[in-house]
């Protein structure tokens, strides 16, 4: 399975942007996904995961209000629509599937991830 994110850039405090992770595998539908990011000098961790069907989604605390997760299994592709973003959601943003139909924090449960897309946000 191979996931590949595009969408990061450069963005001026309070505006947006929109994360795209298309996913190879035809089974994609089957299995929950998520955001992780990573910024500098932090652990990974995650942002945003969403079910199988897109039934449930679960946000950081950080995040909750502001971001968006969501899929398209037609396309076999997951967005995350990032709005009023702030300089502290500088990071690298990774996609990932797991291994379940339903997301965590758990990043054990994760089966695959992306290559990675980097967000920055100017003050």
């Amino acid at each position: 399975v191979q996931l590949q994110a595009s969408g990061g850039g450069l963005v001026q405090a309070g505006g947006s942007l929109r994360l795209s992770c298309a996913a190879s595998r035809r089974t994609f539908s089957d299995n929950g996904m998520g955001w992780f990011r990573q910024a500098p000098g932090k652990e990974r961790d995650v942002v945003a995961a969403i079910s199988w069907n897109g039934g449930i989604t679960n946000y950081a605390e950080s995040v909750k209000g502001r971001f968006t997760i969501s899929r398209d299994n037609a396309k076999n592709t997951i967005y995350l629509q990032m709005n009023s973003l702030k300089p502290e959601d500088t990071a690298v943003y990774y996609c990932a599937s797991y291994r379940r139909p339903w997301g965590s924090r758990d990043q054990s449960e994760i089966s695959f991830w992306g290559q990675g897309t980097l967000v920055t946000v100017s003050s």
